[in-house]
């Protein structure tokens, strides 16, 4: 099994910056790739980044040019850079590993962009 932690959330105005970290124990050979998923409230889970284990990302196109995504398998680590943040960009960040056939789940941190 693989067990995910997140830090790093918290309040920040528009326009700042924060950096989400999730690490990674346990079976993490078993992982294949990691993302990021966020939650706002009163809207569904929506996928904001993934990274594979080769290294090859993608975003949703909301967040594309303000976040970046990394990976230090040397930590077991992967982190979101949160640049430009905005209002909308407020919700539960959750960290996400797939370990086929399954995902695991990291317990959330929460992100507050105030305006």
């Amino acid at each position: 099994q693989v067990q995910l932690v997140e830090s790093g959330g918290g309040l920040v105005q528009a326009g700042g910056s924060l950096r989400l970290s999730c690490t990674a124990s346990g079976s993490i050979f078993s992982i294949n790739l990691m993302a990021w998923h966020r939650q706002a409230p009163g809207k569904q889970r929506e996928l904001v980044a993934v990274i594979t284990s080769s290294g090859i990302t993608d975003y949703a196109d909301s967040v594309k040019g303000r976040f970046t995504i990394s990976r230090d398998n040397a930590k077991n680590t992967v982190y979101l850079q949160m640049n430009s943040l905005k209002s909308e960009d407020t919700a539960v960040y959750y960290c996400v590993a797939n370990t086929p056939p399954s995902y695991t789940w990291g317990h959330g941190t929460q992100v507050t962009v105030s305006s």
